[in-house]
């Protein structure tokens, strides 16, 4: 039950790190929603056996965190629950692709280069995309989808996701609660309350659903997502997407980290 607790204020830990101040907070969603699908398309572009050109991709997650003063454990500790899962995904890769190639002296499976490949282009996306949640917050994000013309069905289903995610939660919290206090010497659940337990979350996640959904009508929701937005776009907005742009094409057109090989070997 702690760690559902845990859950429920990790969510609520975003939403209140999107309400901070700062020159990336106060930059214009679409822009930020932009330059972050940008940051993914270039990251995506990059072959399944390039390792060192990403590394130079990860200025940008380090400005956002400078220029946000978002703290680096709460994105890093969601980004350590996902890497596991991109890990089982990739572990077979150095069996798979056989082929290898001499980086220095040392004889590597191709295999391996996909793998550390993946983990760096899952750690880097991730981050940019928590970024973008903790510095603009999902009703701003929300907005945005809408204004670049993203159907609305899609970006309901996207925002209720993540604003009910938490309702969910409370119910199976609520559950769990009521078996341990008509099971109190026992730890965790019995396997054979588990369907029934299930059953019980399931039908009472429909019935707050319906309720949720029926306050919605009453409040005058017809389908399309309607939310205030006064924000305007303005030259410091053009400028920031102009910047981080040129500066991603740059690095993907140029192979930054051999340039800055060559440099060091001619300095020394």
């Amino acid at each position: 039950m702690p760690k559902i607790t845990n859950a429920i204020q990790n969510i609520r830990n975003f939403d209140d790190l999107a309400s901070m101040d700062s020159f990336i907070h106060r930059t214009n969603p679409i822009i930020k929603l932009l330059t972050t699908i940008v940051y993914l398309i270039v990251v995506a572009s990059y072959n399944k056996y390039e390792i060192a050109p990403l590394f130079v991709l990860l200025i940008y997650p380090v400005i956002i965190f400078n220029l946000s003063d978002i703290p680096l454990f709460p994105i890093f500790k969601r980004l350590i629950i996902i890497e596991p899962f991109i890990i089982l995904i990739g572990i077979l890769n150095p069996f798979l692709d056989t082929k290898t190639i001499l980086i220095g002296n040392l004889l590597l499976s191709k295999g391996w280069l996909t793998f550390f490949s993946l983990i760096i282009k899952s750690g880097l996306t991730v981050t940019a995309a928590l970024l973008l949640v903790a510095t603009t917050g999902m009703d701003n994000i929300a907005v945005a989808l809408r204004k670049l013309k993203v159907p609305s069905i899609l970006v309901l289903q996207l925002l209720l996701t993540y604003r009910y995610i938490t309702v969910l939660l409370d119910e199976v919290h609520n559950v769990l609660i009521a078996y341990s206090l008509r099971a109190p010497l026992h730890k965790g659940v019995k396997i054979k309350a588990w369907g029934s337990l299930a059953g019980q979350i399931l039908l009472r996640t429909f019935d707050r659903a319906t309720k949720i959904y029926i306050a919605m009508c009453l409040r005058g929701f017809n389908g399309e997502y309607k939310a205030k937005d006064n924000s305007k776009i303005k030259k410091n907005d053009i400028v920031y997407l102009l910047v981080f742009c040129i500066l991603f094409l740059l690095f993907r057109i140029f192979d930054i980290t051999l340039l800055l090989g060559k440099i060091f070997v001619l300095l020394i």
